[in-house]
Parts: C-alpha cells; structure tokens; sequence
C-alpha cells in the first residue's frame, strides 16, 4: 500500500471535502431533497391527491362488470392491503439509521443491489409516472369539454385537441415550482376538489334514487365476456390504489432528527388521507351501482346528466384536481431527469436547465395525449405490469430482502399473501385490458 506525504493526505481530503460539497449543493437543488420543512398534513393531501384519481368516477361501472359480492371484497382488500404497503415503505424510509431513502429506487437499490435495484424500480415507476401524466392530460382536456358542452349547448363543438392545450397550458407554468412542498397549495386545492366531487357523484346518484327497471346481473352476453370484463374492472379498482409511487418522494420532504423520525408525522397523513379515500371510493363505487345497476356509464357523471350546473362544477372540480395530480406524479420525474443531467452529465444546476427540461416534458405528455386520446384504455394494459408491483408487491419483496422475518411467521405470510394477489393482479388486469383494447380499437382515433 503506498504511503501518501501529509501534503498529499491534505489534498486527498480537501478533494472529498469539496466532492461532498458539490453532492450538497445538488441535493439542495434537487427537487424533491432541497426542502425539508413539510407538516404532517402536507403529507395527508399530498397522498390524497397522489392517490384519488379522476378513476374513482368509473367506480360503479367496475362494480357494475365486477358484482356486489366480488366488487365489495375487491374494494375493501385492495384498501387495507396498500395502507399495509405503505406503511411499509413509511417504516423503511428511515430503517438505515443517518440515512434516508429519499426515492423510491434508492430503497430499491439498498434491497436488491446498486444494479439491479435500479433496473427493477425506475423503469416501472416511470411507467406509472409519466403514463399517469399523459391520461392525465386526456383526462383534464375531456373534463374541460364536457364542462364547455354543459354550460354552452348550442355552441360549436371544438376539439378535444384544442382543450388538451388549454390544458396543458397551466402546466407550463406551473411545472415551474421548484420542489413539493410549493406546490403543497396547488396539492391542497386539489385534495378538497376530489372530495368534493366525490360527495356530488354519490349525493346526486343517491337523490336520483334507485332507476325503474335496475339489473344487477353481469351486462356481458358471453360467459367469455364476463370473465374477461371481471379482469379489466380488477385492473380499474386495483389502479383506483396507486399513490405508492410517490410516498417516499412525499416522505423525503418532512424533517427528521433521531428523537423524531419523519415516520411519525408522515403515518399521521396517511392515515388521515387514507381516511379521505375511503370517504371517497366507497359512497361512489356502492350509491352509483346500487341507483344504477349495470347500466351505470363508464364515467357516473354522464348517467347523471341533470342538474346541469352540479355537473358542470363536478367536471371543473375534476379539472382542478388532475392540474394538482398530474404536478405531484411530474415532481419525481423531473427529479430523476434533473439528477441523470446534472450528476452523470455534469450539466450546472441552474434556471434554465430547469425551465428547458420540465417544458419540454410538459410538452412531451401534451403532444402523446394529443396523439393518442384513448390512452386510458392502454393504461389499463400497461398499467398491470407497473401499477400492481409498485403498490401491491414491491414494498412487501423488499420488505422480505431486507428484514428477513421468520418463515411462517405472521409477518413472512402476510408479506407472501399479498405478494400472491399482487401477482395474480399483475397477471389478470392487463388480459382483461388488451380484450378491450382489441374491441375498442376500430373506435380509436388519433387527433380526435
């Protein structure tokens, strides 16, 4: 081993010194590390708004092609098995003690290997991420035209191109909140929005009261149809559950000492937003099919057509809520595309490196979903083999790789049981998907 002269020793050091530093500055630029002053309730609508997505309002058409018995059952076991996930990835966020996992694949990298962990996590949470961001932009952009069309009957009909632009167009400017906890108003006004157009798609369903005539039995002709419909509604509620994406991003943003984790007050949020989804799925997906029965509409608001103006606020709601989503879902990404430029192609970190990449992705998910306005259905598809192990599975095999639990202990059978389902959904939503597909690709149209 070569001996180093006290000079050299000094200049090894003030060159890991000043690496170190670098590595902070960036750590400071980063969105997702650079501020670390979020409340526990910062946590609650950020989770709520991660994880109520606009696919609550096709909850009673999944109930309609799933049963009341099954539907219930799926409801229900998908609530507590992801609050169990999640609490996992709560508990090890913090597990290496002085180190957090700011990010989903920093976990992943610590429980299977530098390589590998990556290869596992990043491609699939990009999967989620960006395709959450591009039917987002489908989403928003039909919302605002249904609002255009309630409001205004006799006006001439515009293109959903055109209000996907609209759009995107606040999130040009609103791409431009540098970290999490600014864009914690957008978040919350996000949060209050999709309980509040919960609440009208149940309370409007439960005032209608229950249609003459309402059939609970299976809409399918064919018993091959109503297997393949029961899949792709598993693969709806199951996608109705993902905010695993984001949490420990979510999480990285609350302070931490030793004497007080961050794991306390993020728990906190959680339950309290696990409390508002609940409050959230459960009225819709039950009043819905129950007032409807299986002839409810992919989305309730459309069974529901008058009062006018309550549909037209529902749909506005709806639009403000996917503005504050679609910011949570984009917030890693960046972070991931701002980390590649500016860790491994040494680019500086400045404004403008900042406001070139987030335009551009912005501009990205708008032109995709302009491309291809049937985007949901292919979610379905796609979002199999990314939703369901991210949520259902990951955390659990992680869970198993790094703490070990006894065989057949409580925890080891808990963690395999829902490793089972996770993988049984992974494996049945996206055939139920690609049927769909298949079926509604002659309706399929590019531009519409």
């Amino acid at each position: 081993m070569a001996t180093h002269t006290p000079v050299e020793n000094n200049y090894l050091k003030n060159a890991s010194e000043e690496e170190l530093r670098r590595q902070k500055a960036i750590d400071d630029w980063l969105p997702i590390t650079s501020s670390r002053n979020g409340k526990w309730w910062y946590s609650a609508f950020h989770n709520v708004t991660a994880m109520v997505g606009a696919g609550v309002l096709s909850l009673p058409y999944a109930m309609s092609e799933l049963g009341w018995g099954p539907g219930v059952a799926v409801l229900v076991l998908s609530w507590i098995i992801t609050l169990y996930t999640l609490w996992q990835m709560v508990e090890m966020h913090e597990m290496v003690p002085g180190k957090r996992f700011d990010r989903y694949h920093e976990l992943g990298q610590y429980a299977f290997g530098e390589k590998l962990g990556l290869y596992i996590v990043v491609p699939q949470q990009l999967v989620v991420e960006i395709g959450v961001n591009i039917v987002y932009m489908v989403t928003g952009g039909k919302s605002l035209q249904k609002f255009h069309d309630t409001v205004c009957d006799n006006c001439k009909k515009i293109k959903l191109t055109f209000f996907i632009m609209i759009f995107a167009s606040v999130h040009f400017v609103l791409s431009h909140l540098p970290n999490f906890n600014s864009i914690s108003g957008v978040s919350l006004a996000a949060a209050v929005m999709s309980l509040s157009y919960s609440t009208i798609a149940w309370a409007a369903s439960a005032h209608k009261g229950v249609q003459q005539d309402v059939q609970y039995g299976y809409k399918a002709k064919s018993t091959s149809g109503t297997v393949f419909n029961f899949f792709s509604a598993l693969g709806d509620v199951a996608f109705a559950y993902a905010g695993h994406n984001v949490v420990l991003e979510i999480q990285a943003t609350i302070p931490s000492t030793p004497e007080k984790p961050s794991k306390g007050p993020m728990w906190k949020g959680v339950i309290v937003a696990y409390i508002v989804v609940a409050l959230c799925y459960f009225p819709v997906a039950l009043v819905g099919y129950w007032m409807f029965g299986n002839a409810v509409e992919d989305n309730i608001l459309i069974s529901l057509e008058k009062p006018k103006w309550l549909i037209a606020m529902a749909n506005m709601f709806v639009v403000i809520h996917v503005i504050g989503s679609y910011q949570i879902y984009a917030m890693p990404v960046f972070d991931m595309i701002e980390t590649v430029l500016v860790k491994k192609l040494n680019f500086k970190p400045s404004r403008m490196l900042r406001f070139i990449v987030r335009n551009l992705y912005v501009a990205f998910t708008m032109f995709v979903g302009i491309t291809f306005p049937f985007f949901g259905g292919l979610l379905g598809f796609f979002g199999g083999f990314a939703f369901a192990p991210t949520t259902y599975f990951l955390p659990c095999i992680m869970w198993l790789a790094i703490y070990k639990p006894k065989r057949f202990s409580l925890s080891w059978w808990t963690n395999w049981i829902c490793i089972v389902l996770g993988l049984m959904l992974m494996i049945l939503s996206p055939i139920g998907g690609l049927r769909s597909i298949i079926i509604d690709a002659k309706n399929y149209q590019f531009y519409s």
